[in-house]
């Protein structure tokens, strides 16, 4: 009778402890995880972009060609792309704090030999290695976040950690306009590598994705986070049943699953969103600072203050998205940022783009849009997924924006090379199109349970 019993307990506890975890609403626990994170995501932003900032130097500094210059911020990008999958399996197998960790840390330790670099070939070796890192720890960080979230408000709970990481942008912005014409090249790379180092021990010390416990079967280790969640606030809210069958022993993870008949189409609208958001966004990150000193010949102070506007835009645009997102959906948002943003690059590449001031007005405006939909892409991949595979399912999707991002600054830097300017701004706006037929065809994810979308 009593090996009955417990047999009867073994299988409902999965779901048992998944209604637990929906009962309680955002307290100060939820909120130190997205904090600690949250410091983490914020330099890899940081640390993703302070190459902007240090190359109007170094063009000037290693005589550096515009192929240079693209071929040096994409090999980040080939870094990343690797960290991004990598990470994610390992997130699958040991879980997500143990791999974020290790990516935070590589990108700490290769940051600091970024500011030690003495030539060319030194710092695209270096900045290789540390994109691994930058890669490995975001889509393990969204992971994280998503599923310590509820399915009520989980747009907004998300986005506004997701926030984090235009603030680590627009932080690399103003830091970078201030240290690197004051201090040289390298301020900018020991200002996002020390931070990191005190963030890696942080992340390191939180409490495992109770998910992710659960979907190993380790149900006694899942309960113990539970706990403390539950004693972080007396409050509960009524939830209503998964309707989702939960999976009381462990099912073991295949990335060939992704491209299954449940997730196929699920999986080639993810990656053709995310090429296409990141393509257009950092390309227009990492370009415009030398653009403006380069070819409108704008001081170097006022170059990366004009290009740190952009990042300052998407901030403004994510909060109202946050605020939103639960309203309005994922698959609105999406196709409506990519209609906007793609208009106005359109408008700079058939009149605009002569003109400093119309270039620094529109496109920032058009990154501060297109960037939201960034990062509702951040939020919308690990819903689609089951628990199985949601660290290898966003690690692959946010490949395909390291691989957007490796080629589009060396594309950038051929086109600006041979057809001007405004052939560049022309491709991102044909590049948007692409990105609202993809985004029409989206699921809509709002108010479910992470459990219900992946069934």
């Amino acid at each position: 009778m009593e090996s009955r019993r417990g047999l009867a307990e073994q299988m409902t506890a999965p779901a048992d402890l998944l209604a637990r975890m929906e009962s309680v609403p955002l307290s100060w626990w939820h909120a130190k995880a997205r904090v600690i994170m949250g410091s983490a995501t914020f330099f890899d932003a940081f640390n993703s972009l302070s190459l902007a900032f240090a190359l109007p130097i170094l063009i000037k500094l290693w005589h550096i060609s515009p192929q240079e210059s693209g071929f040096l911020i994409g090999a980040s990008y080939v870094g990343q792309l690797i960290g991004a999958v990598f990470c994610g399996i390992l997130a699958e197998r040991f879980g997500r704090i143990r791999s974020a960790t290790a990516g935070i840390a590589i990108m700490a330790v290769m940051t600091l030999a970024c500011a030690l670099a003495g030539n060319f070939p030194a710092l695209i070796a270096c900045r290789f290695i540390q994109g691994i890192g930058i890669g490995g720890e975001m889509p393990v960080a969204a992971t994280y976040i998503s599923e310590l979230s509820r399915a009520h408000g989980r747009g907004r709970f998300f986005l506004l950690y997701e926030m984090i990481f235009p603030l680590g942008l627009m932080g690399a912005g103003q830091m970078g306009a201030w240290l690197v014409p004051t201090f040289g090249w390298q301020s900018i790379f020991l200002a996002g590598s020390i931070p990191c180092l005190i963030i890696t021990i942080l992340v390191a010390r939180l409490p495992e994705s109770p998910r992710w416990l659960i979907s190993q079967g380790r149900f006694t280790e899942a309960e113990a986070v539970i706990k403390q969640i539950e004693a972080s606030t007396d409050r509960r809210v009524a939830t209503t049943p998964s309707t989702a069958p939960v999976q009381n022993v462990p099912k073991k993870t295949r990335w060939s699953e992704l491209l299954a008949s449940s997730y196929r189409k699920r999986t080639f609208i993810a990656w053709t969103l995310w090429f296409c958001a990141f393509f257009i966004a950092n390309g227009l990150n990492n370009w415009l600072p030398s653009l403006y000193n380069t070819v409108y010949h704008l001081p170097l102070r006022q170059s990366l203050r004009a290009a740190s506007l952009t990042n300052i835009a998407q901030v403004v645009v994510l909060l109202f998205c946050a605020l939103l997102i639960d309203r309005i959906g994922r698959r609105i948002w999406t196709a409506a940022s990519f209609i906007a943003g793609g208009l106005l690059l359109a408008i700079l590449g058939f009149a605009g783009a002569q003109s400093v001031m119309s270039v620094i007005v529109l496109a920032t405006i058009s990154y501060g849009i297109i960037g939201s939909a960034n990062a509702v892409l951040y939020l919308y991949t690990p819903e689609i997924y089951p628990t199985r595979m949601r660290a290898i399912g966003t690690g692959l999707a946010t490949s395909w924006l390291r691989l957007a991002s490796a080629i589009g600054p060396a594309i950038v830097g051929v086109m600006v090379a041979a057809e001007g300017i405004d052939s560049v701004f022309l491709m991102f706006a044909g590049v948007s199109i692409a990105g609202v037929l993809a985004a029409t065809h989206m699921i809509e994810t709002r108010g479910q349970r992470l459990e219900d979308i992946a069934a």
